[in-house]
């Protein structure tokens, strides 16, 4: 079951080789090429990524501050790291995932080269393919030639052996394709480490070629490794773990590319230069486009400020104004009541002495004499 999901899944890449092959008459070629096309479908998804990995690069600060701040309570940190990453747009598992791609399609590639009957020629299934490799085996066997290569790579072996020798085979067979291997003077189905036990039969460039194979591997992984620590700035762990996937990437890749065909290692240089020039472009794109978010962000918070600071400035203006006129209101209801008091104070005070009789003020009135009733009373 496993073993047809994995056919099924290396048939697509097994048909663009071969498409590339055939345009090009060049196994080499046919990888580089390979490896451009499949850059290029993972690059929308490989784009988001970046900018979600140098957005967090940019926020590093902001997250160590919640991590300093919350760092005895786990899961209020848990919840407000959360937040922060829904508020900024930040999927601190992308940059992650994507960076695993490679390896699926590494794998898919190897069991490509090492079988070539079976993926890269295609006769139909995997079924049909291992009939093939089985008749072309009885059919050398047959012929006394006898098989040197272990069985992982013995499908390389019998593909070479018929194409030289058994062109008969390769009429019957409608799907076989003709492989030559070789790449700038390079047999690329030859492993690296093999290349050591032949130097003491003399040095030669197919030789020293195969080993600077995976030299170059670990160097250019290298590159791609400080590229992308230098325009991901990161802090306290999450440095210590760049640091240490920086050096852990190109050993891989030089581990990998040692031991397995050298097919395989100019498919790592590939991805390797590609991601160089793709993470140089990216970098200095996003980096900018941040930066110009961020302004514009700012711009706008200073605007929102300023246009809250002038709202609180007219509510004030507009409250200062109320209290003055409610002030001047009162100062006005008490100067009337202090002027109605004064009016009133004033009428009782305004009489003459004429008309007064001890502490009555109009005792007297008008027609008032004095000696109105003397005369009567004498």
């Amino acid at each position: 079951m496993l073993s047809t999901i994995g056919y099924y899944i290396c048939v697509p890449f097994a048909a663009l080789m071969r498409l590339f092959y055939n345009l090009t008459g060049s196994y080499g070629v046919a990888i580089i090429l390979f490896t451009l096309v499949i850059k290029l479908i993972l690059l929308p998804f490989q784009m988001k990524s970046k900018k979600s990995m140098i957005r967090m690069s940019r926020m590093s600060g902001k997250i160590q501050e919640i991590q300093k701040k919350y760092a005895n309570n786990q899961a209020k940190m848990n919840e407000e790291m959360q937040r922060f990453y829904q508020e900024e747009g930040i999927n601190p598992m992308s940059g992650c995932l994507w960076s695993f791609i490679p390896f699926p399609i590494l794998l898919a590639l190897y069991y490509i080269i090492r079988e070539p009957i079976v993926y890269f020629m295609n006769f139909g299934g995997r079924a049909a393919g291992q009939a093939v490799v089985a008749a072309a085996k009885e059919l050398i066997q047959g012929a006394g030639i006898e098989l040197t290569a272990n069985a992982a790579y013995e499908q390389i072996e019998i593909a070479k052996i018929i194409n030289s020798q058994f062109p008969d085979f390769i009429a019957q067979h409608e799907g076989w394709v003709n492989v030559d291997y070789h790449f700038l003077g390079l047999d690329l189905t030859a492993q690296p480490s093999s290349a050591f036990g032949q130097l003491s039969g003399g040095v030669s460039w197919m030789l020293i070629g195969l080993i600077l194979i995976p030299i170059v591997s670990g160097a250019l992984s290298f590159l791609l490794s400080k590229v992308t620590m230098s325009q991901n700035k990161m802090e306290g762990s999450a440095a210590a773990s760049g640091k240490m996937m920086m050096w852990m990437m190109p050993l891989m890749s030089i581990y990998i590319a040692f031991i397995m065909p050298a097919a395989l290692g100019v498919y790592w240089i590939a991805q390797s230069a590609l991601s160089i020039v793709q993470e140089a472009i990216m970098g200095r794109f996003y980096t900018n486009k941040l930066e110009a978010e961020e302004a514009a962000r700012y711009e706008a918070r200073e605007a929102d400020r300023k246009r809250r600071q002038e709202e609180a400035r007219i509510l004030q203006e507009q409250q200062r104004q109320q209290a003055a006129q409610k002030q001047s209101l009162k100062e006005k209801r008490k100067a009337a009541q202090e002027a109605k008091a004064a009016k009133a104070k004033k009428a009782a005070t305004s009489t003459t002495e004429a008309g007064r009789v001890g502490d009555r003020p109009y005792a007297r009135g008008r027609s008032y004499k004095a000696d109105r009733y003397d005369s009567e009373q004498e």
